[in-house]
């Protein structure tokens, strides 16, 4: 990606937390003969599912591991365990336009949240593996009034130990990841508030779930300009 200090997204506790807020993730790997294979699929953290077996801090460097599945036949494609694979998670994202700057000249913008975790899979055992399907399915069906869990009948159990025949279980472990997120820390706290307005507005961009991001990005920005505001007043 390219080098910005402004967008710079390096904080491990904010990168596990983006994980979590953008559970689908697209898997890359380069195969040598075949080029380059892409699958997308819902992952987790480790530490989310197994607790203390991964993520703990080794040397003050706290790790980040994902758990996730591909099917049948992907982990062939993918030669699933044998070479690096790179993880992509996209977090909200969307047009700015330069009219939404209050000042001029300007030009059009994308605003965008993206990590990109590199770490070679291990593959799990079946039953690790239904225990992360076990996890994930209940991490979307929790909220819902009749969640639907893989354990929650003896029907649905046995129908969750023949598909994960179906599917490959795998655990990443990142070794190294290069993350960014702009969301306009480089304008005026007035520009950033305007374009959070009119994102949360009716029209063809609203996107509420950028407008959020560019909060809380650049909260202490938009604090300042607050306390300054009461202070004039």
């Amino acid at each position: 990606m390219r080098e910005n200090p402004d967008y710079a997204f390096d904080d491990v506790a904010g990168i596990k937390e983006f994980i979590r807020q953008n559970p689908w993730c697209t898997f890359t790997t380069y195969v040598p003969g075949a080029g380059l294979v892409a699958s997308h699929y819902p992952v987790m953290l480790e530490e989310d599912i197994f607790g203390d077996r991964a993520g703990a801090a080794e040397d003050g460097v706290e790790k980040i591991v994902l758990v996730s599945h591909v099917g049948r036949p992907d982990e062939e494609k993918h030669q699933l365990g044998q070479h690096e694979m790179l993880a992509i998670i996209q977090g909200p994202h969307g047009y700015i336009s330069p009219g939404w700057y209050g000042y001029r000249p300007n030009v059009p913008t994308w605003n965008f949240a993206v990590a990109h975790l590199t770490g070679t899979p291990e593959i799990l055992s079946d039953q690790e593996n239904l225990t992360v399907l076990d996890a994930l399915v209940e991490h979307f069906e929790k909220v819902l009034p009749d969640p639907h869990l893989l354990h929650a009948t003896a029907e649905n159990s046995e129908y969750a130990h023949r598909i994960v025949r179906g599917t490959v279980g795998f655990r990443l472990e990142v070794t190294r990841f290069e993350a960014k997120e702009k969301m306009s820390q480089d304008k005026p706290a007035s520009s950033v508030r305007t374009i959070i307005d009119t994102l949360r507005a009716p029209g063809p961009y609203t996107n509420p779930a950028l407008a959020e991001r560019m909060e809380h990005v650049n909260a202490v920005k938009l604090s300042a300009e607050s306390s300054a505001g009461e202070k004039e007043a």
